[in-house]
């Protein structure tokens, strides 16, 4: 039986969830463990018990919400994505892999089908980085490559500890309960608005994940000298900025010159020291993030913006100290989920394409722990992260309905 989802309940619901915000519509702002996401949560949970799934938290915040299989004791088949958001930020990042992943439950139910495998679905905690700074916490620590001891260490930009802000919102079990079982699940596969224009701008519908790329993050110190913008000329000069804009254009070159196009290096922060008009930069702080689905090839990009600060540090006479902040490697896409997610497009005579994320997820994190897939679906114009960005509801519609179609294949599976 071809699976059916109910476009205009999904739609609704994801309406619904949006306004759980601290920002006006049509921007969502939602931090991990805010009133605006305790709240957003709670709605989620009430539609999953609504549909009679096993509902339970972790000692994070992790949701899961279970449809028993007819043998249970398999590792069950996993699907989700997140619900908090970035500040100002769009209603379909996240939330389309939770209700959407809801949705395709639902109509695995509808269709009176009774897998052998459970089926969980997983709204993650905290994909984005706003509280912590570290993207992916809640999934790292499923997948143990966040240690209970890292976790306790972190804190918010005010200094509040995971510990109080979990507390709060009623997460009392120990952290080192968080992490799963080896062989926990058979699979998990994350439902997703694209985040770019690829399927936008092809018109196709289903874009199908082979590789997540994954970031390498580092701060960069540039340490020069300071003095008056009048008195100081030009030939005694340590300007730290300008060692650092050669920095910065290093960057980039290293990047364009790996071969690949799915190299990409950003520094999005540069805190210049004192900040004055008049006052010669003193110091700069780079913050550099560097991704790709080659780990050897990310890697070698960044020895040589390792290299060329040294460089430009010995010409210019200023300090140039690099700090690695994460590390993460990136993760191929199983076979067999990706299989079974092409299956599911056919049968419903949607065209596919397959696509690398070059975004990072929860299912990277996944994938250190169990055979992970991706679906990606468009989004308009490949706007993300902005009050603006928009899934049509067929399209999450269509989305939904090949993840059903994979989660039911995947879980009758006898693998």
């Amino acid at each position: 039986m071809r699976m059916e989802i109910d476009e205009a309940r999904l739609s609704r619901e994801l309406d619904e969830l949006a306004k759980f915000s601290a920002a006006p519509a049509p921007a969502v702002t939602r931090v991990v463990y805010s009133p605006e996401e305790r709240a957003a949560r709670a709605y989620v949970k009430q539609l999953c018990r609504r549909l009679n799934l096993e509902v339970r938290d972790d000692a994070v915040g992790n949701t899961f919400a279970r449809l028993p299989g007819s043998e249970p004791a398999l590792p069950a088949i996993a699907t989700g994505s997140h619900i908090d958001a970035i500040p100002n930020a769009g209603r379909f990042d996240g939330t389309v892999g939770v209700l959407g992943g809801l949705a395709a439950i639902r109509a695995i139910k509808a269709a009176a089908l009774r897998p052998r495998r459970s089926i969980e679905l997983i709204a993650f905690a905290a994909e984005e980085p706003t509280r912590f700074g570290i993207g992916c916490f809640s999934s790292r620590m499923l997948a143990g490559t966040l240690t209970a001891e890292a976790a306790a260490g972190l804190r918010d930009r005010v200094g509040r500890t995971l510990d109080e802000l979990r507390a709060e919102a009623g997460y009392t079990a120990p952290l080192d309960s968080v992490r799963l079982p080896e062989g926990y699940y058979g699979a998990f596969l994350e439902l997703h608005i694209e985040q770019g224009p690829r399927l936008d701008r092809s018109g196709t519908k289903v874009g199908i994940v082979t590789a997540i790329a994954a970031p390498a993050s580092l701060l960069i110190d540039v340490e020069g000298e300071g003095g008056h913008a009048g008195a100081v000329l030009m030939a005694e000069r340590r300007d730290a900025l300008c060692a650092a804009a050669e920095i910065v254009l290093a960057a980039e070159t290293a990047a364009k010159a790996s071969g690949a196009r799915d190299t990409v290096a950003t520094i999005g922060i540069c805190d210049v020291f004192p900040g004055a008009v008049n006052s010669i930069p003193s110091r700069v702080t780079l913050s550099l993030d560097v991704r790709d689905i080659d780990e050897g090839r990310r890697d070698g990009v960044l020895a040589a913006i390792a290299e060329a600060c040294e460089e430009t540090a010995a010409r210019r006479g200023v300090e140039a100290r690099t700090a690695v902040i994460n590390k993460d490697a990136p993760a191929a896409c199983d076979s067999r989920v990706m299989n079974a997610l092409t299956m599911g497009a056919a049968r419903h005579n949607r065209a596919h394409i397959r696509m690398v994320s070059r975004a990072y997820h929860d299912a990277l994190f996944m994938a250190r722990i169990a055979p992970t897939g991706m679906l990606f679906i468009p989004c308009r114009d490949g706007v993300s992260h902005r009050p603006d960005e928009y899934a049509s509801p067929e399209d999450i519609a269509i989305g939904a309905t090949v993840l059903a179609e994979a989660l039911a294949e995947l879980a009758n599976d006898p693998e």
